[in-house]
């Protein structure tokens, strides 16, 4: 199946209407949250500017548009690593029409179903599956250990992207992980199984710069959650937390948000996908946050129970979605990791955080 082009004059408005972040000089790690309408697409910038992409968006050319537009902004040409957490259409859907625009080099994937991933009969994804088979990238596989292979600094803060999860299998805790005294994570009420069951096998990632440390579990869930940190904490306290399947009450057990104790929030989700009345709760009781984060003011709950507007990229719903700025949230972690800015350049929002002293 060809995959239609998306005109180059798309391409070229979405990059005017962002700013450009990144500075190749400052030797900074930049990470920007792209919108999706409540879809996965974060771009990391590494200090030597090589390019990492965890998940495409979705297809139909908005969400790729959009990606391209994020990576020229910040200065580069092509996508060096494009991470897939799992095989949901919001999630890698976007790649293949991604794969036109922009050149990628290498995916990490997990193995890709013989069928739908959540064994459902009417679906589209023998098509995806198809077009994302033949993106023309080097291909490795996703497993709990895995690091991505992006460059040092010399003199810089040490980077590392590794994957902590995948297919429900768990990283190997280290001698210190096993020694630490348990903590008293309390308790979580039940929740129903997934329906969507490709979502228990996300891949999960650990950015570390220096003591600062990013997490990105795509959409793990609910039941898999506390795994990541009971009965030993295979993660740690993290300085930022990408709120799992898009702030959806499906994920974010409150047993591990906080095991993992993060400082900021941020969550990528839309207007009415993700933002539910029971994550936001939960995140402005964690004792640890200082901030939130989101790419879309949450439709599903009353104004007042969003963070204030400050802290949302995009407040308003567009109809149709395509019609929305697509305003992104942008972090740059300083190059000795000892502090973090996030900002959102559409309101002019920029606040610094320390990064917790490991």
């Amino acid at each position: 199946m060809k995959i239609p082009r998306i005109p180059v004059s798309l391409v070229a408005a979405a990059c005017l209407s962002m700013a450009a972040y990144a500075n190749s000089q400052n030797k900074a790690l930049d990470v920007y949250w792209i919108d999706s309408e409540g879809g996965g697409s974060t771009l990391i910038v590494t200090p030597t500017n090589e390019s990492v992409l965890i998940d495409a968006g979705n297809p139909g050319g908005r969400d790729p548009a959009r990606i391209v537009a994020a990576v020229k902004a910040a200065g580069l040409t092509k996508i060096d690593y494009l991470l897939i957490t799992h095989w949901h259409g919001d999630h890698f859907g976007g790649s293949a029409e991604l794969a036109e625009l922009i050149p990628i080099g290498t995916i990490y994937q997990r193995a890709i179903p013989e069928g739908d991933p959540d064994g459902k009969t009417a679906t589209t994804f023998p098509l995806r599956s198809k077009s994302f088979k033949a993106i023309p990238a080097k291909r490795e596989a996703l497993a709990p250990g895995v690091v991505i292979p992006v460059h040092g600094v010399a003199g810089g803060a040490r980077l590392e992207i590794r994957c902590l999860a995948a297919d429900q299998k768990f990283i190997e805790p280290t001698a210190a992980q096993r020694a630490a005294k348990p903590q008293d994570l309390g308790t979580a009420s039940a929740h129903p199984p997934e329906t969507d069951i490709d979502n228990d096998n996300s891949a999960v990632f650990l950015v570390s710069f220096g003591d600062f440390r990013f997490f990105d579990g795509g959409d793990l869930t609910w039941a898999h959650e506390p795994k990541l940190v009971q009965p030993v904490n295979l993660v740690g306290s993290v300085d930022v937390y990408q709120t799992n399947h898009h702030g959806l009450n499906r994920s974010n057990n409150p047993i591990f948000v906080r095991g993992i104790s993060p400082t900021v929030s941020v969550m990528n989700n839309g207007p009415r996908k993700g933002g539910s009345a029971e994550i936001l709760a939960m995140l402005k009781e964690l004792p640890s946050l200082k901030a939130s984060y989101q790419l879309h003011k949450s439709m599903n709950v009353p104004p007042a129970d969003n963070p204030p507007d400050a802290f949302i990229a995009n407040l308003e719903e567009a109809k149709p979605a395509d019609k929305c700025p697509a305003n992104t949230i942008q972090m740059s972690v300083a190059p000795d990791g000892k502090n973090y800015t996030i900002s959102i350049p559409a309101n002019g929002h920029s606040t610094t955080y320390a990064t917790k002293a490991k």
